[in-house]
This record gives C-alpha cells, sequence and structure tokens, in this order.
C-alpha cells in the first residue's frame, strides 16, 4: 500500500531547493502537494514541474514569519482538501555576513523569524487537525550544523537550526500518544542557491561532489511513507566527500580568520 497515495503535503519553502525538492518526490509517491514560499513565480514553476508529470500540485504566496498570513494557509488548505497529512518546514535563510561582529539585531530577528518562528508558525497551524484525525507527520528541515555547530554558518544560523533540533524531538515527546510524529533532517551541504548567499560560494569542482536537492528529496518521501507506527526522528546527511571533515586549503584557512 501507498501510504502517500491520496493525501495532502504541505512544504513551506517550497519553491526552490529542498522544498522544491521535496514537493516532487513526494508528488511522484501519489500526493497532492501545496507548496508555499515568498516568490509566486518560483512557486509556479515547481507546480507546473509537477503537472507536467501527472502530479497534483497548488502553489500559496505565503510569507512564514505571518503568523495570521500562516494560519489563513492552513486554514485554506483544510478547506480545500479536508486534510493536511504532512507538513515539511523547510522555509530558511542565511545571510552573507553572520559573524557576532557583523550581525546586527535585526539580521539576528530576522534569522530567528524566518528560520524558527516560521516553522513553529506552521506546526501551530497544522496540529490541531492532525490532532483531531491522530494522525500526521511534521518534517523540519534544519541543518548539519542542527548537530554540529560550525563557524561558517555564524551564530543566528547556528542557533536557529539547533533548536529546530529541539522543537522537533519536543514535538515527538508531546504528540506521540495523539499518533503524530516528526522528523528533523541535517543536510551538510547542498548543491542550491542556498549556497550563494555566503561571502565565498564553494567553486563549482567542489560544488560536484555536494548533496543534491534531489538527494533530500529522496530523503523526505523516505520519512514521510513509513508506516504510521514508525517515527524517524532525526536524520544526519552529509556528501560523502564532507568538507567540514577535510582541512582546509592555506588559503581558505588565511581568510576564515
Amino acid at each position: 500500500m501507498n501510504i502517500l497515495a491520496d493525501s495532502v503535503v504541505w512544504i513551506t519553502g517550497g519553491g526552490s531547493g529542498i522544498g522544491a525538492a521535496g514537493a516532487r518526490a513526494l508528488a511522484e509517491a501519489g500526493a497532492t502537494v501545496v507548496v508555499s514560499g515568498r516568490r509566486r513565480e518560483e512557486l509556479e514553476r515547481v507546480v507546473g514541474t509537477i503537472r507536467e508529470t501527472g502530479g497534483h500540485a497548488e502553489a500559496a504566496v505565503l510569507d512564514v514569519t505571518d503568523e495570521p498570513a500562516v494560519r489563513r494557509t492552513a486554514a485554506a488548505i483544510l478547506e480545500a482538501h479536508g486534510r493536511i497529512d504532512t507538513l515539511v518546514a523547510s522555509a530558511g535563510l542565511n545571510l552573507p555576513n553572520r559573524s557576532f561582529q557583523s550581525l546586527g539585531p535585526g539580521d539576528w530577528a530576522r534569522l530567528v523569524d524566518v528560520n524558527l518562528n516560521g516553522a513553529m508558525h506552521a506546526i501551530q497551524a497544522a496540529l490541531p487537525s492532525m490532532r483531531e484525525r491522530r494522525s500526521g507527520t511534521i518534517i523540519l528541515i534544519s541543518s548539519w550544523v542542527g548537530r554540529h555547530a560550525v563557524r561558517l554558518g555564524g551564530p543566528g544560523y547556528n542557533a536557529t537550526k539547533q533548536a529546530l533540533v529541539a522543537l522537533g524531538h519536543s514535538l515527538n515527546m508531546e504528540e506521540c500518544g495523539n499518533g503524530l510524529r516528526a522528523c528533523v533532517i541535517m543536510p551538510g551541504e547542498v548543491e542550491t542557491d542556498f549556497l550563494t548567499q555566503r561571502a565565498a560560494p564553494p567553486p563549482p569542482d567542489e560544488l560536484a561532489r555536494l548533496l543534491r536537492p534531489d538527494d533530500l528529496g529522496r530523503t523526505i518521501r523516505f520519512v514521510a511513507e513509513m508506516p504510521p507506527h514508525v517515527c524517524v526522528n532525526e536524520i544526519l546527511i552529509s556528501p560523502t566527500w564532507n568538507r567540514n571533515f577535510l582541512p582546509p586549503a592555506p588559503a581558505a584557512a588565511a581568510a576564515s580568520v
């Protein structure tokens, strides 16, 4: 039996990168996917790609920092489809200038609002209907730094991504008795536009050795397709060629000081 057939999935940050890859993978498994994000053009592109292959997808323009708008989006999905079986909280950002020295109060607030509060808004909007049905899967997209903080991530990104791990485990503590489950996925470097936000993006030869968005799409699908009695609490996934484990090149080491 295909557990995702005829199910309804809501993905925040679904217009690009990991969120878009997750949307494609879950639609291929038979789910109706609602992708939300701030840029309508990107959302429509993802929806169009899914529909071209026979899948079912819809777009909902949404800024996850706007809590009332998040609630309205969840309510619209429930009104149209009657359920939210899986929530994938993938919206997130980092900043080019991310060190303590350069991270101002507004920058810090933006990181917390998107990476942490945005996930919490979506969770709180989806939870009541999941509790009522006593069924639901919540997948939080954290990061390698959610488990292993690295200097490159910066204090705001490190802190918010580690907070997502705690949020996921807290969900399982409180909601397992209601038949709900949460998984935190912590990917290492993924070849997405997200990497261009770094002051020094990886060169092309190194990008080719990183994780691909579709690798994470398959990971998301793996979690969502587990039978209801199985909870995958967390997944730490990285490229085999993991730059966090490699000694820095002399020039890179000097530049990071």
